[in-house]
């Protein structure tokens, strides 16, 4: 069983929790967790960018001079990529960036990205999360758990309150478990999950690795 440091509703130290040793992968998935990664920085990007072709910029085909006798180079038209105001050659158009990532490969990579944060130590547990609403408090729990850096919180689920009072931290971030990416989890410098959030957790591991053995 690997243990994961707990602390309640004040930040002080409290019984460790045990997570199934056999939930972890670490001898796997980096090339996984990659790609997932690189998928979900590219489905973020906006793919609007778009500029006009000589076909599609207003102008006239009229040559501009006679073909010879001026001294000049050859010119066809004023749409021309070679003239200022002409089309732009091979530019942009809109598109998307997004790329498939096979199931398997994705729960993969959630379960490596996860192991390794377990294994850093990067994940503690709290019994309680404040439910006020308030910031301060939300801020003082931070400081009273000692972290610095970019701030994970996971429940189990959705608390609104708690979630609008996280916002207005900068470098913390709410989530559910079942909401969970693997580019927010590498982002956080800790993860702090209720002991139901960790529930989830590990269930949704569960369920990735049975799907892994059955398959």
């Amino acid at each position: 069983m690997s243990k994961i440091k707990s602390f309640n509703d004040k930040g002080e130290a409290a019984a460790e929790v045990d997570f199934a040793d056999e939930l972890l992968v670490l001898d796997k998935g980096d090339q996984a967790v990659k790609d997932v990664v690189v998928a979900t920085l590219a489905a973020r990007r906006a793919g609007t960018a778009s500029t006009l072709g000589k076909g599609e910029v207003a102008g006239s085909n009229k040559k501009p001079w006679k073909q010879k006798g001026t001294g000049n180079a050859r010119a066809g038209f004023r749409r021309s990529p070679v003239w200022r105001g002409g089309g732009v050659a091979m530019g942009p158009k809109p598109r998307c960036y997004c790329t498939k990532i096979n199931k398997k490969v994705a729960d993969l990579a959630f379960r490596h990205a996860l192991s390794e944060q377990i294994k850093d130590g990067k994940v503690v547990v709290v019994d309680a999360l404040p439910a006020d609403g308030k910031t301060k408090n939300v801020a003082a729990l931070i400081k009273a758990l000692g972290l610095t850096g970019r701030v994970l919180f996971v429940t189990d689920k959705p608390e609104e309150k708690f979630l609008l009072a996280v916002r207005n931290i900068p470098k913390a971030e709410a989530l559910t478990a079942t909401q969970l990416d693997v580019y927010s989890l590498l982002q956080a410098k800790t993860v702090v999950a209720t002991k139901g959030g960790l529930d989830k957790l590990a269930a949704r591991m569960g369920k990735a690795e049975k799907a892994e053995v059955t398959e």
